[in-house]
């Protein structure tokens, strides 16, 4: 189904209507039942709460909890950045809980789970459980309520960030009459056929955040003035020929070059540029496609990796027929890959077990994200999760028979946790030198929230751990960084440990949560990769990074597109391809002489290039072009 005007109108009215009414509802359930008022700023004292029962201030305190671990981090603590933190509780609750009800609807579409919303406390699976409960749970909408968080808790395990009750977005659920009216938004039939479809969550993303509020924000100030504007105003969804222009020539055209142009893809993918005869000399071994690594440095709902994941199924079944007709060994394990890699026909018993498994490697191999905005990341987790299940779907695996699938690599670029009382209580825990790594490691992590990807921690990596471990002879020589991952696995297991500790505080988890974050953000840092597909944020640059962005990248610190092409190419492995659409100007205004010099001509050389014009990207001002480089050197 083509997502023309006329649909993303639909869908973008059915957004905009949901968002109003969840919003409107936290609001006053933080206002009225938990004493936290997100108009004025004020926030009542715990004793004032008395007449609330268990539940209800366990949840008043974790709010509060929440509402200390945002204000950590900011700089000023006066009543608006108080109001503007409450405001932005109830807007994650609200998102947190569209993007549930919408990927349960989806699930429904996919065969993955019996009907649940579609017909509301109509739907078959809730006629099934609510006989069972009997009335022992309250009446139809109390039962309801704890049947739909019973399906929460069901598919945590594979999808935490989006469906953990207990994580900090999750703590509200919608009163009845909300819920009743949401459910009708939902199952509205104008948009009824477009939950089967993979970029629906996309198109969710993109319209929670209004055209209105882009606007005020760029009349506000030209640059953006923090992390969330960052996101806001460059949060423009990629249509999908540019999606498929891109891929096909960075990932697509790798493996057809490896392969001598023997794959299916030369077919597949419509817009892969080759000449009709072309046929170039194979690669002496062709890689294992768990070696293949893709990055979309700002994912937002990830559409790039989307498709990208419809390449590998056939990537992954082609060398699987490969590897059948030139026998074990012939694949590359070692570019990218690992010594513990085993050929495909030693790890499984035959084809079908191979491909059953297929999914499940794509997510846990091959496709990596990261964004600022940690609700993108939280829809990009889902988005391939679903495409995996559909995958499944439609090779006859039932859900039972389906693997789970580990933790991908999406990251969130939060901010490191500010706490300075915790981050004390959690370091008198740790061996001294761990300790002294800690800090410097969350110092390094300070930019993270407004640079992202940008942020290069692998160059600062091995200067910060000589010098908390340098006198200690060789444990951290700089070209011995698996002792850095030894490390790293130390604090992960202590900050996991910390925070399901019985005495630990419901803040003190949030600030383990956010290490163990920036965490997973340093591993993706030193990953390498073979391809970068993006749609980079554009424009001046934030107050705030303006100085450390100019340093950093020096050939191209005049616009945020070129900071992020000049980053795609630095984290490839020479050979790698990066596919971009942005701004068009970058090619022939005069204050990107040195970039295109330095970067687009000097350390890559262009393959590709569609100059697209105006209107490409919803509402974005700028005449784009789409482009492939591959690096040089």
């Amino acid at each position: 189904m083509a997502f023309d005007n006329e649909t993303r109108g639909k869908l973008q009215r059915f957004v905009t209507d949901i968002r109003a009414l969840l919003t409107e509802d936290f609001t006053r359930q933080l206002q009225q039942t938990y004493g936290m008022d997100p108009a004025t700023g004020g926030v009542a004292p715990m004793d004032s709460l008395k007449h609330l029962d268990d539940e209800s201030l366990e949840t008043a305190q974790i709010l509060r909890d929440v509402m200390d671990h945002y204000l950590a981090s900011e700089a000023k603590k006066e009543t608006s950045t108080r109001i503007s933190v409450l405001k932005r509780i109830a807007r994650e609750q609200a998102f947190t809980i569209l993007n549930r009800l919408a990927a349960l609807r989806m699930m429904e579409a996919r065969g993955i789970l019996l009907e649940s919303i579609g017909q509301g406390t109509q739907s078959q699976a809730f006629q099934l459980y609510q006989p069972v409960a009997n009335g022992s749970l309250g009446d139809t909408g109390e039962t309801y309520k704890h049947f739909l968080n019973s399906l929460f808790d069901l598919f945590t395990a594979d999808l935490p960030s989006l469906f953990d009750r207990y994580g900090p977005q999750s703590r509200l659920f919608p009163r009845n009459a909300t819920l009743t009216k949401a459910l009708d938004l939902i199952n509205d039939s104008e948009i009824e056929l477009l939950w089967s479809e993979d970029e629906t969550i996309g198109w969710i993303y993109q319209y929670f955040n209004s055209k209105e509020e882009r606007k005020a924000m760029r009349d506000a100030s030209q640059a953006p003035r923090n992390s969330r504007e960052l996101a806001v105003r460059n949060q423009f969804f990629t249509p999908r020929y540019v999606v498929e222009f891109l891929v096909d020539n960075t990932l697509g055209r790798l493996w057809f070059n490896w392969t001598g142009g023997q794959t299916g893809l030369r077919d597949r993918c419509q817009y892969l540029l080759v000449k009709p005869d072309e046929q170039p000399d194979p690669a002496k071994r062709l890689r294992d496609p768990r070696t293949i690594k893709l990055l979309d440095p700002a994912c937002g709902s990830m559409h790039f990796g989307l498709y990208a994941f419809d390449l590998f199924l056939e990537i992954y079944r082609e060398a699987w027929a490969w590897e059948q007709t030139h026998g074990p060994g012939c694949l590359d394990t070692e570019t990218g890959g690992s010594a513990d890699l085993k050929p495909l026909s030693q790890t499984y018993a035959d084809q079908d077990a191979f491909l059953h498994d297929v999914p499940r490697l794509i997510i846990e191999h091959n496709i990596y994200g990261v964004d600022i905005d940690a609700r993108a990341a939280q829809i990009a987790a889902l988005a391939l999760w679903l495409r995996a299940q559909r995958a499944w779907h439609e090779a006859g695996v039932k859900a039972k028979d389906r693997p789970q699938v580990g933790r991908g690599h999406v990251v969130a670029a939060v901010a490191p946790p500010a706490e300075v009382d915790l981050r004390k209580r959690f370091m008198e825990e740790l061996d001294p030198l761990d300790a002294e790594l800690f800090e410097k490691t969350l110092f390094l992590l300070k930019g993270l929230p407004e640079l992202g990807v940008l942020l290069q921690v692998e160059k600062e990596l091995p200067a910060l751990v000589r010098a908390v471990f340098g006198e200690h002879g060789d444990l951290f020589r700089e070209e011995d960084m698996a002792q850095w991952q030894k490390a790293e696995a130390r604090l992960q297991e202590a900050l996991t440990e910390f925070a399901r500790a019985a005495r630990a505080t419901y803040q003190g988890r949030l600030f383990a949560e956010d290490a163990l974050q920036g965490l997973r953000m340093i591993d993706h840092c030193r990953e390498v990769f073979d391809v970068v597909v993006m749609n980079p944020p554009f424009g001046a640059l934030s107050a705030g990074t303006k100085t450390q962005l100019g340093k950093a990248y020096p050939r191209s610190k005049n616009d945020l597109l070129a900071i992020f092409v000049e980053r795609g190419l630095e984290v490839m492995r020479t050979g790698g391809r990066l596919g971009a659409i942005t701004s068009r100007t970058c090619f022939f205004l005069s204050s990107f002489q040195k970039w295109r010099e330095e970067i687009v001509l000097g350390i890559a050389q262009p393959e590709v290039m569609a100059d697209l014009g105006h209107g490409v990207m919803d509402d974005a001002m700028v005449e784009a072009a789409a482009y492939v480089l591959e690096k040089q050197a």
